[in-house]
């Protein structure tokens, strides 16, 4: 078994900001040659995530949409009770859909459906350089 990383950083807008990396990644699969692989993508941060969506105009807009039902901005939140930073709302956000991905690869590619790319999503109120780590298990 061999385990390789790559790094990249993205910058973002903040506010729900969503960014397809797929691209990256599949570059990455092969430059390593991961031919028969699974990656794990993650970013550092607790106000940010990586899922996988379809990255289209609609959903682009549903999703911030549905999370501002779920996680509210103008809500009191005991996170901003504490640290005065306003971003409650974005941390929680960033834990219901999680800092990271496993995902097969197969002839140096993400195995993922015709719809399906990988996104980044940063939630926090100000704009942000994020840290994407990619991780092959070969």
């Amino acid at each position: 078994m061999t385990i390789t990383i790559e790094k990249f950083t993205v910058n973002t807008k903040g506010f729900n900001d969503i960014i397809d990396i797929t691209n990256k990644i599949n570059t990455f699969a092969m430059r390593q040659n991961a031919k028969n692989s699974n990656v794990c993508i993650s970013v550092i941060g607790s106000t940010a995530a990586i899922t996988t969506m379809e990255y289209e105009p609609g959903l682009i807009r549903d999703l911030p949409e549905i999370l501002e039902k779920i996680a509210p901005v103008n809500k009191d939140y005991f996170h901003d009770n504490k640290w005065h930073d306003g971003n409650g709302y974005a941390h929680l956000r960033a834990s219901l859909i999680g800092n990271s991905i496993n995902l097969p690869v197969e002839n140096n590619h993400l195995l993922l459906g015709k719809w399906q790319q990988v996104i980044l999503l940063d939630f926090d109120n100000k704009p942000r350089t994020r840290q994407i780590i990619v991780q092959f298990i070969t």
